[in-house]
């Protein structure tokens, strides 16, 4: 169970008040969940004015996890793919008429 380090009292770190320890999930293992190449993962990330389109708010933010090293919290990945999935059955929806 991840705890935070130097804490006298090594308290847990728990994800939202659940009982789930927080999870990271370092860059290949974000490609591979959200299929997304590295420059793309990146590029969700930063706006850039010559494609604007490829930066994504909604993204979730890496987090430091060492001097040179980050990792994203699997929950918020996880959060960010269902909601890019409940986003396309929606546009599929309204695309045939539906909803």
């Amino acid at each position: 169970m991840p705890v935070c380090p130097g804490d006298i009292h090594s308290v847990p770190i728990m994800a939202n008040s659940s009982d789930k320890p927080l999870t990271i999930l370092r860059r290949p293992q974000v490609e591979v969940r959200t299929g997304l190449s590295r420059s793309s993962l990146y590029a969700k990330l930063k706006p850039n004015p010559k494609r604007p389109t490829d930066y994504d708010p909604t993204f979730p933010r890496p987090v430091p996890i060492g001097t040179k090293a980050v990792g994203w919290v699997e929950h918020e990945v996880d959060d960010w793919i269902a909601a890019q999935v409940k986003k396309a059955r929606e546009m599929r929806g309204k695309a045939k008429g539906g909803n």
